[in-house]
């Protein structure tokens, strides 16, 4: 049985291990899907929910492990998969924020009610943007969200929404074109942190293999702190910012941690809020996604 890894260039751990051929050492029959040529499934508008992407394909044969930002696991769990979580980076707090042109009237988060915000909506931007808006004691439904996964920092510099949930590289192209506001910063927000989850059957019956993919990212992540400039080219390959890649890479920790308590308090706040604004439909219990066995592969 080969083992499916699902990638994609927004998770830059295993979009480097897939390039680079460390765990077909360990596991020889590796299929590699990209994420990017699933079926997303019908994405509603931002006010309808989350998306349906990511967390569903390991639940239909698409793949047998993925990595992502902090939300696709709750929304697959929401929708009754049984998710567990295998591990999370460092915060990456310094990876994005909520930003506004420099001339913008909008002064902090609460000046975001009634604006257009553009977000890549169900990505980790998705939870930054319902923290900011419940420190400023707002509701999803007191802002018009802009789903823009593709055309974000376009619609941005073009002026056609009021603020965006930017993130490297993509800051780093609009920084380098226009000037910008930080409205909210993602520290003191929430952690950030990149995550890797698997289903509970693939993580109880192929103990072997996760254990594999877990040794496998966490020399691959070395090796990316170490040579970021390297492992940047192979990001730049598919869109040519290398520049930009390289600052991305630079900025952001690497290495796998086990899900430890105040990653579940954060996520299950986050998850909560999803609720409380109509984003998912069921509340759920972020630690029933994690295992203390599968939480012992990753090195304290």
């Amino acid at each position: 049985m080969s083992l499916r890894v699902g990638y994609f260039p927004q998770n830059n751990s295993l979009w480097v291990l897939r390039h680079r051929g460390v765990l077909e050492r360990a596991v020889p029959d590796v299929e590699w899907v990209d994420l990017r040529d699933l079926p997303a499934g019908d994405r509603p508008a931002p006010t309808e929910g989350l998306p349906s992407v990511h967390g569903d394909h390991l639940f239909d044969g698409g793949y047998d492990f993925i990595g992502t930002g902090s939300t696709p696991p709750v929304t697959a769990q929401a929708k009754g998969h049984d998710v567990v979580y295998v591990a999370v980076s460092g915060p990456r707090v310094e990876n994005g924020r909520i930003v506004v042109p420099a001339s913008s009237p909008v002064q902090g988060p609460a000046d975001l009610k009634g604006r257009r915000v553009a977000l890549g909506h169900g990505s980790w931007q998705t939870t930054l943007l319902l923290l900011a808006l419940e420190k400023a004691g707002l509701t999803w439904h007191d802002i018009e969200p802009v789903d823009a996964y593709g055309n974000a920092a376009e619609l941005f510099l073009n002026g056609d929404v009021d603020a965006w949930v930017g993130s490297y590289p993509d800051l780093t192209d609009v920084e380098d074109r226009t000037e910008v506001r930080t409205v909210i910063a993602t520290e003191g927000l929430f952690s950030h942190r990149s995550l890797w989850f698997t289903s509970r059957e693939f993580a109880t019956t192929r103990r072997d293999e996760l254990a594999a993919i877990v040794a496998a990212l966490q020399e691959s992540d070395a090796w990316i702190r170490d040579n970021p400039r390297d492992a940047a080219t192979y990001f730049a390959r598919d869109d040519g910012e290398l520049h930009a890649w390289e600052h991305a890479l630079r900025t952001r920790p690497w290495g796998l941690h086990p899900v430890d308590a105040d990653f579940v308090a954060e996520q299950q706040h986050a998850a909560d809020l999803f609720h409380a604004n109509g984003l998912i439909q069921r509340k759920i219990t972020v630690a029933d996604a994690v295992l203390p066995e599968v939480n012992a592969l990753i090195a304290p």
